[in-house]
């Protein structure tokens, strides 16, 4: 990991998820406020963003002097109700892509969580594979040895916890947010005093079973197109030829294990009580 820039990188791109860090991340480095200028961003789309976040990444992209490259691996709602209708072959059969981490419910009524394969496989992977080819190394070419790339991730002070080492031996994971002691909420002042006017949002899948209570309660009240589909995912994840994943237990996208449209959506603060946990998507994920 790094919290200053290479001295010299063969090719310095933005991890852009078009949440809250990384768009200010990018404006920032547009605006000359974070140097030397990347030579391109990339936005991994599963294809299930909420509306807003694509009417957003299209503004963005007209404010930046660098190319946004849009890559995906495929549509991950679809990929994941085939788990549920299909046979568990292939790329669909239980442990393979695309598994999320929804919450299983056991016979004796026990919650465990599943194991997370979606932000390698819809994040990090086609980034990587997008940068490579970029640099003129496609599928089957290796990359010169000594090759160093610079990897921009939005992540700020707040959720130091986030940070990672880069998976790949070519790159290196920087993090100029941090590097300027930039938190959550320093971003939004940001963008505020120089985008007046406009508003940002945080960028997840619209089921991502990370999200916590008041995010559920933020789409129910405000997004009731993506509260319906949500809704329309948890319960069909349930109601096919079999379980999720092949799984033996059903799958759930809240950790009470109800349907999503039957939880109690008062948050753990509003009860008094802390969230001693955190989870939510690592690195590439909703920045």
């Amino acid at each position: 990991m790094l919290f200053k820039q290479l001295e010299e990188a063969d090719l310095r791109y933005i991890s852009l998820g078009a949440g809250v860090q990384s768009s200010v991340l990018a404006l920032m480095a547009a605006r000359g406020e974070i140097e030397p200028m990347p030579d391109c961003a990339v936005f991994a789309d599963t294809q299930w963003e909420p509306s807003g976040i694509y009417e957003h990444l299209d503004w963005l992209e007209a404010q930046l002097p660098f190319p946004v490259h849009r890559v995906t691996f495929g549509d991950i709602r679809e990929m994941v109700l085939r788990t549920v209708n299909e046979e568990p072959e292939g790329v669909y059969r239980a442990n393979s892509p695309p598994s999320i981490p929804v919450f299983l419910k056991s016979s004796l009524g026990e919650g465990s969580l599943l194991l997370r394969q979606c932000t390698n496989n819809f994040k990090i992977r086609p980034v990587q594979k997008k940068i490579r080819e970029v640099m003129g190394y496609g599928k089957g070419k290796r990359l010169p040895k000594g090759t160093q790339v610079e990897a921009w991730v939005g992540i700020s002070r707040d959720e130091v916890q986030r940070v990672k080492d880069s998976r790949e031996w070519w790159a290196v994971n920087r993090y100029p947010l941090i590097e300027r002691m930039m938190t959550r909420h320093d971003c939004r002042v940001w963008f505020e005093e120089n985008y007046p006017g406009r508003t940002l949002s945080r960028s997840a899948c619209i089921g991502c079973p990370y999200h916590n209570d008041r995010e559920w309660r933020e789409m129910r009240d405000n997004d009731a197109e993506s509260w319906a589909d949500a809704v329309d995912f948890d319960h069909a994840l349930r109601s096919g030829q079999r379980n999720a994943f092949g799984r033996e237990d059903p799958s759930f996208l809240h950790k009470s294990l109800l349907p999503l449209d039957e939880v109690d959506l008062s948050t753990e603060q509003d009860r008094g009580q802390l969230d001693m946990f955190g989870n939510e998507c690592e690195g590439m994920c909703g920045v």
